[in-house]
């Protein structure tokens, strides 16, 4: 068979179910492959919407997501997406088609050196430089990016090399099992913990990746202990459970904050140090710090780990609830009780622009609590991160490792393909929208219905909070937006504009409704960002 076909198999053989690209001359054989192949192939309107599909596909299915481009500028435009995958450890494989070997050596139209390019953001990056090595490359790459902590990785594929022929077959799958923590580590971890006066978890995104989320409830449950989730492990414990505290990471003084000032055992499971920069939680660097983990910690002056629990997370969590003791009772519930104050306290505010609590009040209220909401990077994500309630996890998928702009568009589109029973909702801000929204064109053709909720603030709002808290003045955020009803029905899509608060919440449930793309223009009142940093640098610890 000719190499191309080769590598489709291969790809098969993987269980992949959609490639996410666009077609160009460098990967004209692999196209034509997937013509008899039973993988899917998204057509996207851009690389970059291609990538974030692949990146939260494999964020929510925990199999590697996968994306195609051509050579030169098409594979330059997967980057962001990639970069985004490697450092949030969701599981992808980026594709790039490439000139002929016989161009490589020399200056050459749309040639560069892709697999040194992506070296740097990925974790195994390969070229093919002969047929014979296809089944090798692509089950390492799949192995890779699978295998804990997951992550991107890079094949580039010559157009020469697609074209010739081969005799070979896929390799077997072989899935890796997780080792077992060691017993001396989870007994001395429970001896610890058993000894803690102020325990606290802090729970991050490793949780998510190694399914734990129920054993992580029954040993808060069990031992007694509140637990912090990061942006990226929202809902690994539920809300309504008795120890949860909420969502750590708004990098201010936060209540939260206080729990942890106070803690003198601080349980970090699954944290990826990525997601939440350890000096802001632990600037004293004099607690005791236990890492529960699938990975040995990283090496960081504020993460001292006196213990760590090196193995498969689901396992130590059961082993150490099962030496668990009684325990006081929750010591630190002051500081959920004011988090749910302040969830709350616009609930009934129908004012324009709207403030950010209400949008999630309503949000919340609209969706079934195994909907999912992708969040973009904006002032937005700070508030839904801190306020947007969950009883289960991947229900708010949040970008906090490489944490991109342009994500919820073409996110929403992966999370409908990999979950078409549950409703979607991409959460956004204005600029966020406008860097992916070619994608809508995808979700039409793809019968994909999202909802798509813009923020507007005519603004790059998050800056101008942090510019405003730093300066005391804005500095070129500001820009101006096109008519988001007209431009959404241009796509074909329902458009709709909220001019009354009261509005919001039935026009939610509509577009919800809709078996279509809805977008929603929500215009927002970004006033609150100052007033809740205010509030919270005069905060008066509630414990």
């Amino acid at each position: 068979m000719k190499a191309s076909e080769l590598f489709v198999k291969c790809l098969e053989n993987e269980g992949v179910e959609y490639i996410f690209g666009i077609p160009g001359e460098e990967n004209l054989d692999v196209m034509d492959a997937l013509l008899d192949s039973k993988i899917k192939f998204v057509t996207t309107r851009h690389e970059q919407g291609a990538a974030f599909m692949a990146d939260v596909y494999g964020r929510l299915s925990g199999r590697a997501g996968v994306c195609l481009a051509t050579l030169g500028p098409g594979a330059t435009n997967l980057v962001t997406g990639v970069a985004d995958a490697n450092m949030d450890h969701a599981p992808l494989v980026a594709i790039a088609g490439q000139a002929s070997t016989s161009r490589l050596h020399k200056e050459s139209h749309q040639v560069l050196d892709l697999e040194e390019m992506f070296r740097c953001i990925t974790k195994y990056s390969a070229r093919l430089l002969t047929p014979n090595i296809i089944t090798e490359v692509v089950r390492k790459a799949f192995k890779v990016a699978q295998t804990e902590k997951t992550g991107a990785c890079f094949i580039e594929f010559p157009e020469n090399i697609a074209e010739m022929e081969v005799d070979d077959h896929p390799l077997e799958l072989k899935h890796p099992t997780m080792p077992e923590p060691p017993t001396a580590k989870v007994e001395r971890a429970a001896e610890i913990i058993a000894e803690a006066k102020h325990p606290i978890v802090l729970a991050g995104n490793g949780v998510v990746r190694g399914k734990a989320w129920q054993q992580l409830a029954e040993f808060a449950d069990k031992w007694g202990i509140p637990v912090a989730n990061t942006f990226m492990a929202k809902g690994v414990i539920p809300f309504k459970h008795p120890m949860a505290l909420g969502s750590a990471g708004l990098q201010a003084n936060d209540y939260i904050s206080c729990g942890f000032n106070r803690a003198d055992v601080i349980i970090c499971i699954g944290f990826d140090l990525v997601e939440y920069h350890p000096y802001l939680w632990h600037p004293t660097k004099d607690r005791i710090i236990i890492h529960i983990d699938q990975a040995p910690a990283e090496v960081d002056a504020y993460y001292p780990v006196s213990i760590g629990v090196v193995g498969d997370i689901k396992h130590s969590l059961i082993r150490l609830t099962e030496l668990a003791t009684p325990r006081p009772g929750f010591t630190m519930r002051a500081l959920r009780e004011a988090l749910v104050e302040d969830m709350n306290q616009h609930s009934e505010d129908n004012s324009v622009p709207i403030k950010p609590q209400k949008i999630i009040w309503d949000l919340r209220t609209a969706m079934d609590l195994e909907d999912i909401a992708i969040c973009d990077v904006g002032a937005h994500k700070m508030w839904m991160s801190r306020m947007f309630r969950c009883e289960f996890p991947n229900t708010c998928i949040i970008s906090n490792g490489f944490a991109s702009m342009g994500i919820a568009v073409p996110g929403a589109i992966a999370a409908k393909l990999v979950n078409p029973d549950q409703k979607v909702v991409a959460v956004t801000g204005d600029a966020g929208f406008l860097m992916n929204s070619q994608e809508i064109e995808t979700a039409m053709r793809l019968n994909t219905p999202i909802v798509i909720l813009i923020w507007n603030d005519s603004a790059y709002g998050l800056i101008e909070w942090k510019q405003m808290n730093q300066f005391g003045r804005k500095s070129n955020i500001d820009f101006t937006n096109p008519d988001f009803v007209k431009y959404a029905e241009a796509f074909g899509a329902k458009g709709y504009r909220i001019e009354k608060g009261e509005d919001l919440l039935p026009t939610l449930k509509k577009a919800l409704a809709d078996n279509t793309v809805s977008i929603i223009d929500c215009p927002v009142d970004y006033s609150e960002n100052l007033k809740l940093t205010a509030k919270l640098g005069e905060m008066v610890c509630p414990i």
